[in-house]
């Protein structure tokens, strides 16, 4: 396995100069991908952000982290990468899921596997300048300034075991949500590999890639940082996983079922996030002080379970996100570096 790279998972829950401020200093520091969340209710426009940051950087991947195809109309979403590529070339990835915030906070239910499945494969054959038609009307639909044959990967972000299996079967990629335990991270890669035999393959073959999205603080105060992060750890708790939980953290993910709120989507001291321990963080999340993340961090690398890293920095202040991108690059290997 190549070294393991370093992705940032950056909600925009800050105006576009910030986030843009973001993004810059992410590639300065030697992250590879920047991935904008997507979620209009409670977050800015990721593709103003993403094409915004297209004109600022220069090597580093910009990507979403996640869309979905219930938002987003599939020719307005083809026409947006395709946009995007004519100023960043292949500095692009699209992560997409099936929809959580984005579509919760409008009273609408997620993708089916199935239209998510058949949503993916509309966008590659219009981002590749191929005439498809429209699955709402029948009609015949292409795109006319696209290049013929373009391709940007696409990476489904996966928690539950059926997604595993799509993200295998149809990913170039998969951003997976399971925590950073290395028995959680083995039973996802048997589900994703389970998804590529389906497609008659291997991830090795398709040169498949492993996002591992873990969310992350680093505090002096350890407890404190463990404790900014629990409702994005709550978050991936209420969602079905690819392995079996214990009683007592069964107990703890009804709770937060019950509980949650997504217009406090993985907010900070939200209330749904108080029912998650310490103990469960450890298993979540990268969250404590400097030497217990850095710690983590290598610790999850050399596993030989994930090709990239992306860490969600989670603080009382948002403004403070730049702090914890700057520790995290000075954590970063050289070989893992973009340039």
């Amino acid at each position: 396995m190549s070294a393991v790279t370093y992705g940032v998972g950056l909600f925009p829950i800050e105006s576009l100069p910030r986030m843009l401020t973001l993004t810059k200093l992410a590639e300065e520091v030697g992250f590879s991908c920047a991935y904008i969340g997507d979620s209009q209710m409670i977050w800015r426009e990721p593709y103003v952000i993403l094409g915004a940051a297209a004109m600022v950087t220069k090597h580093i991947t910009l990507a979403t982290g996640v869309t979905n195809p219930i938002t987003r109309d599939l020719g307005v979403l083809a026409a947006s990468w395709i946009t995007l590529r004519e100023t960043v070339g292949d500095r692009l990835l699209i992560g997409i899921g099936a929809g959580d915030s984005s579509v919760e906070t409008l009273g609408k239910k997620p993708s089916t596997l199935a239209n998510l499945e058949r949503s993916v494969a509309i966008v590659r054959e219009l981002i590749a300048g191929n005439t498809v038609k429209s699955p709402e009307t029948d009609s015949e639909v292409r795109i006319t300034y696209t290049q013929s044959g373009t391709r940007i990967p696409v990476y489904p972000a996966v928690s539950s075991p059926k997604i595993h299996r799509l993200a295998g079967k149809i990913g170039d990629g998969a951003i997976v949500l399971v925590g950073v335990d290395p028995h959680f991270l083995k039973a996802s890669r048997r589900e994703l590999e389970a998804g590529a035999a389906e497609a008659g393959t291997t991830l090795a073959a398709k040169n498949f890639r492993i996002v591992c999205w873990t969310p992350c603080s680093i505090l002096d105060d350890g407890r404190a940082a463990r404790s900014a992060v629990k409702a994005h750890v709550a978050r991936v708790l209420k969602r079905k996983l690819p392995f079996e939980l214990d009683a007592a953290t069964m107990d703890v993910v009804n709770k937060i079922r019950q509980q949650y709120e997504y217009y406090e989507h993985m907010v900070v001291g939200t209330h749904h996030g108080e029912v998650v321990t310490d103990e469960l963080v450890e298993r979540f999340a990268i969250a404590g002080t400097p030497k217990e993340a850095r710690d983590q961090l290598e610790r999850l690398a050399a596993s030989g379970l994930v090709d990239e890293i992306a860490i969600i920095p989670h603080t009382q202040d948002p403004r403070d996100r730049d702090r914890i991108i700057r520790l995290v690059g000075e954590m970063i290997p050289a070989s893992s570096r973009r340039h």
